[in-house]
């Protein structure tokens, strides 16, 4: 991301803060009843937040305040989402013990809406005492994730 801005996420609500205006510039309305996580697309225009009601939501920042793609995937609380650097690719992790991997195309003209497209459910770990996996994250260069889970193992997937 270019611009100067600062995303907090709250219980419902995720408000962004412009730093150079020292002034706060959108509240976005989720329609989650927790949020657990939030990760920023390279292009900072676009945001994906998970929730612990199973829901991962996709904000393009210059459309709406409102998700504009609520997905429901995962049987169980979304723990971790994040999108990749360089691939147009986001996952999220949940307590299913699953790993869902997403085709994420932001194209560059403004009034073409973003792609998205599921393309693999990982069975990633086992779920122990209601947790499965905790965390996911891409390798900086490739299209490879890595995921931990309660099962105190850290995966990669290529």
């Amino acid at each position: 991301p270019e611009k100067p801005l600062f995303f907090v996420a709250t219980k419902r609500h995720i408000r962004i803060y412009n730093l150079t205006k020292q002034a706060m510039i959108k509240k976005l309305q989720c329609p989650a009843k927790w949020i657990s996580s939030l990760s920023i697309h390279p292009s900072g225009d676009h945001l994906i937040v998970g929730s612990y009601d199973c829901r991962v939501c996709w904000y393009d920042l210059d459309l709406s305040d409102r998700p504009y793609k609520s997905m429901k995937y995962h049987e169980k609380a979304v723990r971790q989402v994040g999108f990749h650097q360089r691939y147009p690719l986001f996952a999220s992790a949940s307590d299913d013990g699953k790993v869902l991997l997403f085709h994420g195309k932001v194209f560059e003209d403004l009034l073409t809406n973003p792609m998205i497209v599921p393309v693999k459910v990982i069975s990633a770990h086992k779920p122990v005492q209601g947790l499965g996996v905790l965390d996911c994250a891409f390798h900086p260069t490739q299209p490879w994730v890595f995921s931990s889970g309660a099962d105190k193992t850290i995966k990669l997937f290529c």
